[in-house]
């Protein structure tokens, strides 16, 4: 007999779920959804979730109204997917089988909402379980999908498709998968082709929307049906279907981007048919799909040609999609001036600390080939399924988000047009001339404004074009921004900033005097409108301004300081995060320009007074650290007077949260504290021990309560990327700045120093991050070295093994390597009798990776370390020998300022002349040299 469940822990349970989705009563919501997690550990509950999502009618007889029973089934959904979560592939749920037919029978259900929560909890066991865990679902969802049997209701149909579709969605790597000489992939996108057949427009969507979820992988599963998969978007291209049309347009989206091959050729009729899909008002879903082709097209070297004989065509219709439509006009005309109400929660983004350049001993990049995801395409699946009166979005969060924020159509196609302008430069602004000068002064301001957005738009593609333009423009769109409408002077802040590059490079002082001037002045006043917005938008196109004009700004630093002191007076908590970037790109870019008493006595205060306001678990803590790092570096060491209580209370926050850390460790229940909260203040301490003089960053750090290196050895094994490079960045700038206080604790800060500099601790997708730890770990190792001295003798074999891993693999980016060979060199100004016997292995790779390095005293300690090196063991040079002699000619032929010069000549000097009595034949072998290089040497090394 089947399971049943009893009657009375049915209600209860029955009762939690309608509680803990219900926002009427929050009391009853927390009871609930405490009650249910205490639930969660015992195994019947999933039973008991399963069957009440698979039985509809009971609910009712229980009393529930249709919306309620629609609302608990859900949340049994929810609550059953999140069970199932808990049970391992090891360790299956003994009642699995009897879940996993309820969750099919629920694919039959009349409500749309629950046949789709149905098929997220078998993609869940899917998942948890493993394809061959459950052998025969797929064709069972194939054959109900595609109505094998003839008899299959459309609802079945759909349910089952859909659960199909999310299947292929969580589990599209496992799907692509080898077993036992098969891929189950080779086998489901022939039949979802087939499935793309069917009368049912749902079934369509869901079926093409599931290809489309394997197209960017390209597998050999994938390509061997592309010929087949363009064949049905041909012939789907003009279904009935808004939602089928919507994924025909993802399709081709996603092949330009893998195979522009097989796109290229029906260029011109792709290009008609995606112009015409983004002319459909009535969806704009739809709309934005279509326009994210030729984002796609424009981001791609070899398809992005094949535009050029249709931007007549393609141009137009960007610039009408740019234009608010009603709707949007009705919600945004008029906003008000809301520059006194307070923001609400969630108008908050969250924040995340910045990621730290690696610090660099070289002129090196760590190279990657990081995808830009900013205009990736979406891969998720469209329907035309509408809710059903009483049920819940799935993903609902309840909140839509604000217009300004969302990703839309408009948006789109600015940054279509942004990207063509960049490949087709002045061929786009001839289009585009015509609909501006009809625009720019058009009566009604949607047209304004979005001419304003074009003109933005193609600034950086077509600048030489405008440039002429400019002229008449700027002033133009400066008084725009006094228009009514803050939306228009929010788009005007933005386009200004866009051709701040422009105005900062102009010369004659007249041409500033009648254009930058303005430009900075009108932006640094939009910084205080009435509008929240409009601050927002000023704030950062002045942030831009400032990138551009860098230095330029020094004289005005006065008034930009005051007005950003305004600022801090009167913004609210979202437009404070923009402010402190502004305040960190002028100290940034003016540096020290900004340590005058006066500009001190104007910022330091409000920054300070900003400070005391923002608690230690406040988001906003992340921007004022950063902040406050670039401000210390500008100010050196007139940052002294704040530099106390900062670099405690930057102690305090990392003491506390390696506190909460150890603490969620332990408990599993404590969410895990951001680990920004570290990087920033790690930041911060670097940027202030740098900043100020020795014997002040050393009183901070001897007072500091916990001992300051006691937190920065917890903090180096962090297992965090991001906290582990600002850890060695601070490693190395005490190494700099503070070696007296950071001696004694060598002894337990190098052995973890050695152990991060294996390339074993590298983990897959975090290879870049963990190559940037890297990156720091070898510059922070160069410096200990050169202050170290022969101390690092006990250090230097495990050193060298690690350092020699580094440069012997051909995976490690360049600075990497570069700043490994420097640490090397480094290491053997004092410890090159320990160094010497490998000079055979490393002799020849030091050479080669160092050759590019800039002329640095970095650099020119490395090859002092490295000439001792070679004095010690001059045979083991044998087979680079004229690498070497090379070397040295470039050294004679290059100056090196701050190093003395002297002892970098003496030891050149000494192992030229060496080698000089130990090669028989020294003429020629010289002359295997270039003529100036060999001609240098003679004539620097007496030779």
């Amino acid at each position: 007999m089947a399971w049943q469940p009893e009657r009375e822990p049915l209600l209860e349970l029955v009762g939690y779920l309608k509680d803990a989705l219900s926002g009427h009563d929050q009391n009853a919501q927390r009871y609930a959804t405490l009650m249910l997690g205490q639930a969660k550990s015992s195994p019947v509950t999933a039973s008991y979730l399963a069957y009440i999502l698979s039985n509809g009618p009971l609910l009712q007889d229980l009393g529930l109204s249709s919306s309620d029973s629609v609302l608990v089934r859900s949340s049994a959904a929810i609550n059953l997917k999140n069970n199932i979560k808990a049970f391992g592939k090891a360790h299956p749920h003994p009642d699995l089988v009897y879940i996993r037919s309820l969750a099919l029978s629920a694919l039959q259900d009349s409500v749309s909402q629950i046949r789709s929560f149905a098929g997220s909890v078998i993609s869940e066991i899917v998942q948890k379980g493993g394809i061959l865990g459950w052998p025969e679902l797929l064709p069972e969802l194939i054959a109900l999908a595609g109505n094998d049997a003839g008899n299959i209701s459309p609802q079945t149909q759909e349910g089952a498709m859909s659960a199909m579709a999310k299947i292929c969605e969580d589990n599209k790597e496992s799907l692509d998968k080898d077993y036992h000489g098969q891929r189950p992939l080779s086998v489901i996108i022939p039949k979802l082709l087939d499935i793309t057949a069917s009368p049912n427009p749902k079934v369509r969507a869901f079926a093409l929307a599931s290809i489309n979820t394997f197209i960017p992988q390209a597998s050999q599963s994938v390509i061997a049906s592309l010929n087949a998969i363009m064949a049905r978007l041909f012939h789907l291209a003009n279904d009935p279907s808004d939602s089928v049309r919507r994924n025909v347009c993802r399709s081709f989206t996603l092949l330009a981007d893998v195979r522009p091959d097989k796109i290229k050729p029906h260029m011109g009729g792709l290009v008609d048919y995606f112009v015409l899909q983004q002319r459909n008002t009535d969806d704009p879903d739809l709309a934005l799909d279509a326009a994210e082709f030729w984002l796609c097209v424009g981001e791609n070297e070899r398809l992005c040609p094949s535009l050029g004989p249709f931007l007549s065509q393609i141009v137009p219709v960007l610039l009408e999609s740019m234009v608010y439509d009603e709707e949007d006009m009705l919600h945004l005309e008029g906003d008000a001036d809301d520059a006194d109400q307070e923001d609400r929660p969630e108008d908050l983004k969250p924040q995340f600390a910045t990621t730290k350049t690696p610090r660099f001993a070289t002129n090196g990049h760590i190279g990657t080939n990081g995808d830009n995801a900013q205009n990736s395409t979406p891969n998720n699946i469209i329907t035309d399924d509408d809710l059903s009166e009483g049920e819940v979005e799935e993903s609902d969060d309840g909140n839509a988000g604000d217009l300004e924020d969302r990703w839309n159509l408009r948006k789109c196609s600015a940054a279509a047009l942004d990207v063509l302008a960049s490949h087709f430069h002045g061929a786009v602004f001839a289009i585009i001339l015509p609909y501006l000068t009809e625009n720019l002064r058009h009566q009604d301001w949607t047209n304004r404004e979005a001419a304003v957005l074009a003109i933005g738009a193609v600034a950086d593609g077509c600048m030489e074009a405008v440039t002429p333009h400019l002229p008449d423009l700027v002033p133009y769109l400066l008084s725009l921004l006094n228009d009514r409408e803050p939306v228009l002077r929010l788009i005007t802040c933005w386009a200004l900033g866009r051709y701040s590059s422009w105005a900062s490079r102009l010369q004659d002082p007249s041409d500033r005097k009648r254009y930058f001037e303005p430009m900075m002045e009108g932006i640094l006043n939009k910084m205080l409108d009435r509008n929240k917005r409009v601050q927002e938008a000023a704030a950062s196109a002045f942030a831009n301004l400032e990138e551009k004009a860098t230095k330029g700004l020094t004289p005005y630093c006065g008034p930009i300081i005051r007005q950003f002191v305004r600022c801090f007076g009167q913004y609210k908590d979202r437009n404070m995060f923009i402010l402190y970037d502004c305040v960190q790109t002028l100290a940034e870019h003016v540096g020290p320009a900004l340590a005058q008493q006066d500009l001190i006595d104007t910022l330091m205060p409000a920054i300070i007074q900003r400070w005391s306001k923002v608690s230690d678990q406040s988001q906003e803590i992340f921007p004022l650290l950063e902040c406050l790092s670039y401000v210390a570096t500008a100010l050196g060491d007139a940052f002294a007077p704040f530099a106390v209580p900062v670099f405690a209370r930057c102690i305090r926050i990392i003491h506390q949260s390696l506190e909460e850390y150890v603490r969620s460790i332990n408990n599993a229940a404590l969410d895990k504290p951001s680990k920004d909260f570290l990087v920033t203040s790690l930041d911060l301490l670097s940027a202030i021990i740098q900043a100020l003089d020795f014997r002040k960053g050393s009183e901070l750090v001897e007072t500091s309560q916990p001992r300051f290196f006691d937190l920065l050895l917890f903090c180096m094994e962090d297992p965090s990327n991001d906290v582990r490079q600002s850890s060695y960045a601070l490693l190395g700038d005490c190494a700099v700045n503070i070696f007296n206080q950071l001696q004694p604790s060598l002894p337990a800060l190098i052995p973890v120093l050695i152990r991060q500099l294996d390339l074993d601790n590298l983990q897959g997708r975090d290879n870049e991050q963990g190559f940037s730890v890297i990156n720091n770990a070898c510059w922070s190792c160069g410096e200990i070295a050169m202050n170290q001295n022969a101390r690092m003798g006990p250090y230097v074999e495990q050193i060298y093994e690690r350092l020699l891993a580094i440069i012997s693999n051909p995976e490690v980016p360049t600075s990497v390597n570069e700043n490994a060979v420097i640490a090397l060199g480094r290491l053997g100004v004092h410890c090159s009798q320990t160094l010497a016997p490998h000079l055979g292995e490393f002799g020849k790779p030091f050479l080669l990776i160092i050759e590019p390095v800039e002329y640095t005293d970095e650099r020119a300690h490395a090859f002092l370390g490295f000439n001792r090196i070679v004095e010690r063991n001059p045979q083991a040079m044998e087979g680079c020998l004229l690498d070497y002699f090379k070397a040295s000619a470039s050294y004679a032929h290059h100056s090196v300022n701050n190093l003395n010069r002297g002892s970098l000549d003496e030891s050149f000097q000494r192992n030229l002349v060496g080698y000089k009595g130990l090669i028989p034949n020294f003429e020629p072998f010289l002359q295997q040299l270039p003529e100036r290089d060999a001609k240098k040497l003679r004539q620097s090394f007496n030779l």
